[in-house]
């Protein structure tokens, strides 16, 4: 499945910011979705996930009730609802697709979109 993740720029800080991630090439509904980020200097880290059905979903602590995954499975698209934004926010947001079951570990996705980046001013 091919991931091309999109909606990322420039935001100061307490602003929104919402990433899409279209996907194609497989059944959309068959994946857990995720998105992870990259800071300049750190490692990759977990975001948040949503289960192929939407009935469940994941959050990092440091995202919780600021950040809200959904997902459109007739539009093959999972997005990333970003509120009250920090300067630690900052980094490369990157979409990805498990087709096991979701997960916070990089090492469940298969797949996985280019990045967008989000920079959050103070």
């Amino acid at each position: 499945v091919q991931l091309q993740a999109s909606g990322g720029g420039l935001v100061q800080a307490g602003g929104s910011l919402r990433l899409s991630c279209l996907a194609s090439g497989r059944t959309f509904s068959n994946y857990a979705m995720g998105w992870f980020r990259q800071a300049t200097g750190k490692e990759r880290e977990f975001v948040a996930s949503i289960s192929r059905s939407t009935a469940y979903y994941a959050y990092a602590d440091s995202v919780k009730d600021r950040f809200t995954i959904s997902r459109d499975n007739t539009k093959n698209t999972v997005y990333l609802q970003m509120n009250n934004l920090k300067p630690e926010d900052t980094a490369v947001y990157y979409c990805a697709a498990a087709s096991g079951a979701f997960g916070r570990s990089s090492y469940a996705y298969n797949y996985w979109g280019q990045g967008t980046l989000v920079t959050v001013s103070s």
